[in-house]
């Protein structure tokens, strides 16, 4: 009896020893020589990050694919499938995680984070999203938890590449291509977000939070709907809350142009008009001048003159405010009186650059032609 005790104690301290060796192991290089490695790219705002280690070449060129990476899918003499595809990587799963739901070669994949695998063939690889990420390599593979495969096309490469790795090409706003390469092959997928749907998501979220606290982050949101000429009803919604007492920016010019913007994209423009007149009084002198450029871009020729001119009486003797006079007066046809105002701006440039583009413009006054074309 003593001895069965005996055996069972020196049993149970072999295993708690070899439990705490398993749970001590130092930090060092993956096994087989390979590197860890990780890529991040935001597309739009979506993350898209990829997890993998790199094997070498190593000296077997013309034996990875077919050889040591089976077309298809193979017993790897381990694990419990029978039909296993290749890992895409080496030692452990290779992971891929999105933060937004996104389209792989045009199919809808959820956000989330997921185990890559690729059946290989040189016509046409298989590329496997599982929701397993986090077992040994493909020795545990399961097809039932695959939720999204897609072929592709491998494509030849000129030079070899000694390390595996994953880059990103072919960048857009809305999309990029995942390029898996190694050796002398490139395994190329296109990725694309819906970027309007997860920004405007974002700033719906945001504008909840401590962040929408200030009329600027209004401002933002309402510009940005402005810039893609899209969400243009709720953008100004966005607008209204900028200009509102409530986050300060009744006393902004950026809210209420902003606002007028919006207006103005709706066709709303005595509206537009009535909101730019609301926030002008509290402009500073290089966003009234600005505006008057804009006016004159529009055609809108008397409102720029009554702008240049609200802005000269404002801010006399002023290089930005005389010169926009100037302008004012160009655009009126009144050639004469714009002549005097840009003679008398330019003695009041302060840089060689502005000196030039004003002795330009007397020179194009002298002539008689207008200097806002």
């Amino acid at each position: 009896m003593k001895k069965i005790i005996a055996a069972a104690s020196l049993l149970a301290f072999l295993q708690f020893s070899l439990l705490q060796f398993a749970n001590a192991q130092l930090t060092s290089l993956p096994s087989g020589g390979n590197k860890k490695a990780s890529v991040s790219e935001r597309v739009g705002i979506t993350d898209i990050t990829i997890h993998y280690d790199r094997p070498g070449v190593k000296g077997r060129e013309g034996q990875i694919y077919g050889k040591l990476i089976p077309v298809g899918y193979a017993d790897l003499g381990f694990g419990n499938t029978k039909q296993a595809p290749w890992r895409a990587g080496a030692n452990e799963n290779t992971t891929i995680e999105f933060s937004d739901d996104v389209k792989i070669e045009g199919h809808d994949l959820p956000a989330g984070k997921y185990g890559f695998f690729v059946a290989y063939d040189p016509n046409e690889c298989t590329l496997i999203f599982s929701k397993n990420y986090n077992s040994w390599g493909s020795f545990y593979y399961d097809p039932k938890e695959d939720v999204l495969q897609v072929k592709v096309k491998p494509v030849a490469l000129d030079k070899s590449v000694e390390w595996l790795k994953y880059e990103f090409i072919n960048e857009t706003e809305n999309s990029a291509t995942i390029a898996l390469q190694w050796e002398k092959l490139m395994i190329p997928f296109k990725v694309e977000v819906d970027y309007n749907k997860t920004q405007l998501e974002s700033f719906r979220k945001e504008l909840r939070s401590e962040r929408g606290f200030v009329f600027e982050a209004w401002v933002q949101a309402a510009q940005w709907c402005i810039q893609k000429n899209t969400n243009l009803d709720e953008a100004l919604l966005w607008a209204d809350t900028a200009c509102s007492v409530n986050f300060g920016g009744d006393h902004s010019f950026q809210s209420w142009s902003t606002k007028a913007q919006v207006l103005e994209k709706l066709g709303r423009s005595n509206e537009a008009a009535e909101a730019m007149k609301t926030g002008l009084p509290f402009a500073n002198e290089f966003e009234i001048h600005q505006y008057g450029r804009q006016l004159l871009k529009e055609k809108k020729n008397k409102e720029a003159f009554d702008v240049f001119k609200m802005n000269y009486d404002k801010h006399p003797n002023s290089f930005t405010s005389t010169l926009g006079l100037a302008r004012g007066y160009s655009a009126l046809g009144n050639y004469k009186k714009a002549l005097e105002l840009a003679q008398k701006a330019q003695p009041l440039a302060t840089d060689a650059v502005n000196k030039a583009n004003v002795e330009k413009l007397i020179g194009i006054l002298k002539e008689g032609k207008d200097i806002n074309n």
